[in-house]
């Protein structure tokens, strides 16, 4: 029986549109790059594990589009996320009757603007963003540190994120996982595994 359900963050409570800031790195004098590449490229992981601050990261894709101010560079960066509301409502519904927490590669800006703009704090009983982790999925630290601080029996816990690796960590550890592709599939999983509040 699952008792727990552990959400990812991006793209599964909330969707990315990364083009307006990939256009503004490029009109601003950064090379045309794609999403992982330019992410690779300012060194993303340093602030999702907390090691850099927004500033910092802010000021890495500055050196990277040398005409952008460090105001707009800010804001598209946050604008990439847009909620997804199916998923949310579903992570609401299920709360009532499980244990329901997020586990996110995320650095604080954008935790910061999620929780203020879309009420990410709201959603279940816990978070353990990976700038507070310290270690950023599929390592098994996180895990580790996420059944530690929610109590989280292995086998009654199921894990819902986009990335199959991701997934894998989890399975390792013992955990049920879902890849998530879209809201209908996810919700039709959980029903698989008993989580009957997701009707």
């Amino acid at each position: 029986m699952i008792r727990d359900i552990v959400f990812d963050i991006g793209r599964v409570i909330v969707g990315i549109r990364p083009q307006s800031m990939l256009e503004l790195l490029v009109r601003r004098g950064a090379p045309r790059l794609g999403l992982n590449a330019t992410l690779e490229r300012v060194g993303l992981s340093d602030h999702e594990t907390g090691r850099m601050d927004g500033a910092g990261l802010i000021e890495r894709f500055r050196r990277l589009a040398p005409q952008a101010s460090h105001a707009e560079l800010r804001q598209h960066w946050l604008d990439i996320f847009y909620p997804h509301h199916d998923m949310i409502r579903l992570a609401h519904q299920i709360t009532a009757q499980h244990g329901v927490y997020l586990l996110s590669n995320i650095g604080e800006l954008h935790w910061h603007h999620l929780v203020a703009q879309h009420g990410l704090a709201g959603i279940g009983h816990g978070a353990l963003p990976s700038f507070q982790a310290g270690v950023m999925k599929p390592h098994g630290a996180i895990y580790r540190q996420a059944e530690r601080n929610f109590a989280l029996r292995p086998a009654t816990t199921v894990f819902i994120d986009d990335r199959g690796a991701n997934i894998q960590a989890a399975r390792e550890r013992g955990w049920h996982g879902i890849v998530h592709r879209n809201f209908q599939d996810t919700r039709e999983a959980l029903l698989r595994l008993g989580v009957e509040a997701a009707q």
